[in-house]
């Protein structure tokens, strides 16, 4: 099932794929240029249905990976993670706010606390931090100085 999911994939946004691993049967993660994530996620959710179930930000210390995971439970509930490596100096990436609502809340939430930018995202205003929070200071960054 997967191996036909990740076919038929590739055939509609392919041009922004850089890697598939499919972990098993249930489980598929599809390395994609940051400037595809929009056209990528506008598939999997308009054209083929799937569920958005969350995003999660990963701090490599030389770079950031954003993932947002996508279940297409009409399709035997199969989760594909589609994953966007960013560079740490200028972390931004296309918003999928627009698309997804559900991508609002936790894209908001990466951007305070790790200082990911999502260009075209409707609402960045805070979300978790107080607003006297200093700027620029990314407290689930890996080199976040606690003292």
């Amino acid at each position: 099932m997967t191996e036909k999911i990740v076919k038929e994939i590739k055939q509609a946004v392919g041009q922004w794929i850089k890697d598939v691993t499919i972990k098993n049967s249930q489980r598929v993660y599809i390395d994609i240029d940051p400037a595809g994530v929009r056209e990528v996620a506008k598939y999997l959710w308009k054209d083929r249905g799937a569920r958005y179930v969350i995003a999660t930000a990963i701090d490599n210390r030389t770079s950031f990976e954003v993932l947002h995971h996508l279940s297409l439970d009409r399709e035997g509930g199969a989760m594909v993670s589609i994953r966007s490596v960013l560079d740490r100096d200028n972390p931004r990436m296309p918003s999928l706010a627009t698309i997804i609502k559900a991508a609002n809340w936790i894209e908001r939430e990466m951007n305070e606390l790790m200082g990911i930018e999502f260009v075209g995202h409707p609402d960045m205003r805070r979300l978790v931090l107080s607003e006297d929070w200093p700027q620029g200071v990314y407290p689930l960054r890996k080199d976040f100085n606690k003292s």
